[in-house]
């Protein structure tokens, strides 16, 4: 007897969370980590010979709260999308 596949979640259930080069953040991306949930207020641009990927974010909620944060150009980041029901 075949047996039957388990069933997938569906995308909706999952968070919309991505993993992606520093260079490929965009305004509007949300970041968290140890410190709170960071949202990417200024485009990336990098120093070093393209090594060291530097960026502008706010703290969600706490638009005078501003941070430049600094990666590694080869590292990936966790980041997710802004919606309508978070307030974008």
């Amino acid at each position: 007897m075949p047996r039957s596949r388990p069933e997938k979640k569906s995308p909706a259930s999952a968070p919309a969370e991505r993993r992606v080069l520093p260079m490929e953040l965009q305004i509007g991306h949300w970041l968290v980590d140890e410190t709170g949930e960071w949202e990417v207020i200024g485009r990336p641009y990098t120093t070093a010979g393209g090594k060291t990927a530097h960026f502008r974010v706010q703290r969600v909620g706490q638009p005078d709260v501003t941070d430049l944060r600094t990666w590694g150009a080869h590292e990936r980041i966790a980041v997710r999308r802004a919606t309508a029901e978070e307030g974008e």
